[in-house]
């Protein structure tokens, strides 16, 4: 259980005590590298600058994917990684956070003749790499050719005309990117870790760091054996021999009852593209997330990237050419976009970057650990947990982290009866069980599927110590900024109550 009273104990401890290894970044990448030291029977302290998921983490199209785009570019290592890693999380580690997403690729004139070819090829040999995973059909069926009726059921928005059936596949869904992080964390918490948010690192050295607690501005030293650099694009910040090259990519947020509440992922390929898509994909909370762009992001990194006016007009465009009823700009309920870490290879565009990880050495003696993706987090983590102990000479075990569940998780998860159960898994009726507010079961706002007991629960047990962090990267009412404002008041007003009575 993550509170303000256990940050507070824990980051007095961290000041006076020496860790095993110290991890910078609170991100998916991050938390995974606490998780899998202490699950080795490390000493682990984890900060984050802002909060849990603040960066690139919260802002994917939320799938667990077995890497379709890098078959289409030849990159079968990538591929196989990624098919094996949504294994894991889907069977073992995750299930009650992620179910199968039927994806449609339509045959109309919006999809090439050479496209449809290699789409389907592409859904082929995923399914070997599924099958080489071991994943069961029973989890993710085999894809095959479906009637233009049947499409049309399961996206009513596509246009009938000169429409020839279609492929369905299925991949993973993630209910949301920000959650996994947030369960990946307590878990770790529950091992030992020391997860300290509001804790920014000023400088970093092989033997610890400078940090500021960003709360009370007091700096002081953090000492540790070994060290890892987990901020993503932010990494040259504190290493300036990194060359990072970030990419955006943008998502746009559409209410799913203009798209005819659809049932199935709609993939568009990028015109004259054989290898990028853009995603219709349907979320919770009654929207549907549209994404997404590659594009270079040069200069300064910001704190939140912003969405171009261009990019999303790229995706309403590309959408458009699928759709009985083109979406309209003012049809666009919120737009995100997140900095993919890159490494600088020369390449001529981001889309020619390897999403392959990097785990190197800096000069400063610390473990950076750049690149790869959020499917991929796990085996991330174990490359960065093994470069350190070798590093420092620390004395861990094997990692376990293929076997370990997250907390919430469930054997034999069954199609959840409310969202509440696939946001939160085991766990769900504790979430309502321990809440102390009034009417918990009541909806934060009016037409939000986010009860009153989750607010309170995401600041009793997953860190939140602001109303931003809940609406922002607990709950993601955020992503809509009509939301937003309709939930802000009670949201904020139950935060401070929770707050107050933690102490």
């Amino acid at each position: 259980m993550l509170d303000a009273v256990r940050r507070r104990r824990e980051l007095a401890l961290a000041a006076e005590q020496t860790a095993d290894l110290l991890v910078v970044g609170g991100g998916i990448t991050g938390v995974g590298v606490a998780l899998d030291a202490a699950s080795r029977g490390l000493s682990v302290v984890l900060i984050e600058a802002e909060d849990l998921a603040f960066g690139t983490s919260r802002f994917s199209s939320k799938l667990v994917h077995g890497g379709l785009r890098y078959l289409a570019t030849g990159d079968v290592a990538t591929a196989r990684e990624s098919a094996t890693e949504r294994h894991l999380l889907m069977t073992r580690i995750a299930p009650h956070l992620i179910r199968p997403l039927a994806q449609l690729l339509p045959f109309s004139p919006a999809v090439t003749a050479r496209q449809r070819a290699t789409g389907a090829v592409g859904f082929a040999l995923g399914d070997l790499l599924r099958l080489r995973a071991g994943t069961a059909r029973s989890i993710l069926p085999a894809p095959h050719p479906v009637s233009a009726r049947t499409a049309r059921r399961l996206v009513p928005a596509l246009d009938p005309a000169r429409l020839r059936g279609a492929v369905l596949a299925a991949d993973g869904q993630l209910v949301d990117d920000a959650r996994l992080v947030v369960a990946v964390a307590r878990t770790a918490a529950a091992r030992g870790a020391r997860i300290l948010t509001r804790t920014r690192a000023l400088s970093l050295h092989g033997r610890g760091a400078r940090v500021e607690d960003a709360l009370s501005g007091e700096t002081f030293d953090l000492r540790a054996r070994a060290v890892v650099n987990a901020t993503g694009v932010w990494a040259g910040e504190l290493d300036d021999t990194i060359r990072m090259r970030p990419s955006r990519g943008t998502h746009i947020v559409l209410d799913a009852a203009d798209l005819g509440d659809p049932t199935a992922a709609l993939t568009l390929p990028h015109p004259g593209s054989i290898s990028r898509f853009v995603f219709a994909l349907p979320q919770q909370l009654g929207r549907v997330v549209v994404g997404l762009t590659d594009e270079d992001a040069p200069g300064p990194v910001p704190a939140v990237a912003a969405p171009t006016e261009s990019e999303i007009r790229f995706l309403l465009d590309t959408l458009n050419r699928g759709l009985r009823a083109p979406i309209r700009r003012d049809q666009v309920r919120g737009a995100y976009a997140g900095l993919r870490p890159l490494v600088d290879t020369g390449a001529e565009t981001t889309a020619d970057i390897s999403r392959r990880h990097l785990v190197a050495v800096s000069e400063g003696g610390f473990v950076n650990v750049l690149g790869g993706k959020l499917t991929t987090y796990r085996r991330m983590a174990q490359d960065a947990v093994d470069r350190a102990i070798g590093l420092a000479d620390l004395s861990a075990g094997p990692c376990r982290t293929a076997s370990l569940p997250l907390v919430g998780a469930i054997a034999a998860p069954t199609a959840p009866a409310r969202a509440l159960d696939w946001r939160y898994g085991a766990e769900a009726g504790r979430v309502l069980a321990r809440a102390r507010c009034l009417e918990p079961a009541t909806p934060i706002a009016p037409g939000i599927d986010v009860t009153r007991a989750e607010v309170e629960f995401a600041v009793r047990a997953e860190g939140a110590l602001t109303a931003d962090d809940v609406l922002d990267r607990r709950t993601r009412i955020g992503l809509v900024d009509d939301d937003r404002a309709r939930a802000q008041d009670s949201v904020a007003a139950l935060v401070a109550e929770t707050l107050a009575d933690l102490g």
